[in-house]
């Protein structure tokens, strides 16, 4: 492993204007306005062709005709093109007023991807080991749950013995430190369930300052390239995981909780229930 912060060569841990356009100026001096008689006999074909005749001065109340469809084409064809665009419509507001794909963590009932991650506070560095099993080449070289080291936050030791509360949070947003703080409040005093939080890529050092400052007594990992992040999908800050003892997912929140519906999830995960809240 080699520091994030420096170059690293070691893999995860352990291991003039146009007379045809409109609005030209009129030329004055060719051969129509010498001699107009003489092409008087002209006709506009576009004007022919819907049945506007040349030889009378245009009637300018009169609506312009309806756009003819392209040679070939039919009604059919036109109501399946309307019917594409506003399908192409509906789908691009759905994306852009829905949470979008990863939003909602890690599906409920599904095993906790496994990842020994580096203290945040320790000198162990590297990138975060996701391997599920042995010589998986980027994602670790041994398994992720195999690793126990007390400088290295395994998320498989936590949840072996007892529910857990995982946060994922970043140093810049400040509604992230706050539900942390929140976090270590209410487990100030309990046993019965572990918390632990990673920091999804910035500064190492601004992650250490941010512990000592607020005085967090779990575990910080350090995920420097979002690997985590992924795995997890993480969409917003704070984000929080909910893990039954033994590694299933019981549901996810997103944004600052208010400490008592947060303790409430919490009561209810650690009593085995379903977790209360429509968004998780």
């Amino acid at each position: 492993m080699s520091d994030p912060e420096k170059p690293r060569d070691d893999g995860p841990l352990g291991f003039g204007p146009d007379p045809g356009r409109p609005g030209a100026a009129r030329d004055t001096s060719g051969p129509l306005a010498a001699d107009p008689d003489r092409y008087a006999h002209r006709r506009d074909p576009d004007l022919e062709a819907y049945g506007i005749s040349t030889d009378t001065p245009p009637d300018l109340t009169r609506k312009p005709p309806p756009p003819r469809p392209p040679v070939g084409t039919t009604k059919y064809t036109w109501f399946v093109g309307v019917v594409a665009i506003l399908l192409i419509a509906y789908v691009s507001v759905n994306t852009i007023t829905s949470k979008g794909p990863g939003s909602r963590g890690v599906a409920v009932g599904t095993v906790t991807p496994p990842f020994a991650a580096p203290l945040a506070t320790s000198d162990l560095a590297g990138d975060v080991n996701v391997a599920r099993r042995t010589n998986q080449g980027r994602a670790g070289h041994v398994r992720a749950c195999s690793i126990h080291r007390p400088d290295v936050l395994t998320i498989c030791d936590l949840y072996r013995d007892r529910p857990v509360v995982l946060a994922f949070f970043a140093t810049r947003g400040s509604s992230c430190g706050r539900e942390l703080d929140t976090l270590e409040r209410l487990h100030r005093g309990r046993d019965d369930f572990a918390v632990a939080a990673i920091a999804i890529r910035g500064s190492r050092g601004d992650v250490r300052k941010e512990i000592a400052r607020r005085g967090w007594t779990f575990p910080v990992g350090y995920d420097h390239d979002g690997v985590l992040a992924n795995l997890y999908s993480v969409a917003i800050c704070p984000q929080l995981t909910y893990i039954r003892r033994g590694g299933v997912v019981a549901g996810t929140s997103f944004g600052e909780q208010p400490p008592g519906r947060l303790k409430a999830r919490i009561d209810a995960l650690v009593a085995g229930r379903p977790i209360p809240a429509k968004d998780v």
